[in-house]
């Protein structure tokens, strides 16, 4: 008995200096050698037609990448592609995508990103190529980047992050300002081309045949109205992300609700530990956080419940109503701080607790008169052509 307990501690103890040597080696090899290839990497000519697709937050090209590149395609330009897309910034590449990123980050004419991308920053991006932010979120609400110094869980000042984007894209001119010092760049380097994903909100066709094709797949959004539930994460980041459960009691939810609408779950990916649903709650409760494209899941929401993500943007584009619930707003001002004043803010009501949450949907109180200042400010235009906008920029 003796032995085999010795025999499982050393089998552990031997395991776990394999993955600190794997884990050491990697980082090792994600830096320094990664680092020296690009430098080695730029004696070559860069190629004028090639784009580098490069996101640690999607295994699919989705969301804005999606869109450009269908635009790329519609335009017939010529273009050669590449692609980098992991998971999370913690899924390890393995050494051949290391040595296959450095030498397309060092060849490509165009590097488009959609969020923050650790490799690339301590990188020198060479004379004649762009490094273009095409980010994820839209319009400008609560603080990121360099505006968080300071604050919990912010940068240090003199943090390389985001510094060397060539360009970075924003929905409207208003919000240029805050991009800039949210990536520590100048503001003649953030272009106001619209944010390509939202042009699916000006096209009808596509809207109908998603509408159908979300129907067809999940027969029960139909019979009811839907309440789409989709608020941001708390904590300082990915890894310590967590929304707290307590903030909403199914039952009390349900009993108020489920004659008259079904209601679906879009947690932040972020976070982990989400709502058991009970057996009995099943035919109204609904957890959609795997759906990739909130957006898709908007053109069948009748009425959105948020707090502080960007989703507000986008959902103000179809003129329906949402509700912000925000039972920590204090908390969460001092600890990440907006652009904006929060109250005066908000196209919609805010509620702090659920019973005002449970009494405002039943009052259909929901201020949709605020919708059409808070578009015409955080939009500059509403024309289905940020894509187009966005590939003008890759001549």
């Amino acid at each position: 008995m003796i032995y085999l307990e010795k025999s499982n501690l050393l089998l552990r103890i031997t395991s776990k200096f394999k993955e600190n040597k794997g884990r050491i080696f990697n980082r090792f090899f994600s830096t320094y050698v990664f680092r020296f290839c690009y430098r080695v990497f730029t004696i070559l000519p860069i190629n004028k037609k090639k784009i580098l697709f490069a996101s640690d937050s999607r295994t699919k090209m989705e969301g804005n990448f999606r869109f450009v590149f269908d635009e790329l395609q519609r335009q017939n330009k010529g273009f050669t592609y590449r692609y980098m897309l992991k998971e999370g910034t913690s899924a390890k590449k393995t050494c051949k995508e290391i040595l296959k990123l450095s030498y397309d980050l060092a060849t490509s004419k165009y590097i488009l990103l959609d969020d923050f991308y650790p490799m690339v920053y301590p990188l020198k991006i060479r004379e004649g190529a762009e490094l273009i932010q095409l980010w994820h979120a839209v319009g400008a609400f609560k603080k990121f980047g360099f505006s968080r110094v300071g604050l919990p869980g912010g940068p240090d000042p003199d943090s390389l992050n985001h510094k060397n984007y060539t360009k970075a894209i924003v929905s409207s001119k208003n919000v240029a300002k805050h991009y800039a010092e949210g990536f520590g760049i100048e503001e003649s380097k953030v272009v106001a081309t619209g944010i390509p994903r939202t042009d699916i909100f000006s096209d009808q066709e596509y809207k109908t045949k998603k509408r159908s094709e979300l129907y067809e797949q999940y027969p029960f959004l139909k019979d009811k109205k839907v309440i789409l539930f989709a608020p941001t994460f708390r904590g300082p980041g990915q890894q310590s992300a967590y929304y707290p459960l307590e903030y909403l009691n199914l039952d009390k939810i349900y009993q108020a609700f489920h004659d008259e609408y079904i209601f679906l779950f879009k947690i932040h990916p972020f976070v982990k530990e989400k709502w058991e649903i009970p057996l009995k709650y099943s035919s109204f409760f609904y957890d959609f956080s795997f759906y990739s494209e909130i957006n898709d899941l908007l053109l069948i929401t009748d009425l959105l419940i948020t707090d502080y993500s960007s989703v507000c943007f986008e959902y103000a584009l179809l003129d329906k109503p949402m509700i912000f619930y925000a039972p920590d707003m204090e908390e969460y001002t001092s600890e990440r701080d907006f652009y904006y004043d929060y109250q005066s803010f908000i196209p919609g009501p805010l509620v702090r607790t659920e019973e005002e949450l449970i009494s405002t949907i039943k009052s259909r109180q929901f201020h949709t008169e605020k919708l059409d200042a808070f578009r015409e400010y955080f939009f500059d235009d509403i024309d289905g052509k940020s894509s187009e906008r966005v590939v003008d920029l890759l001549k």
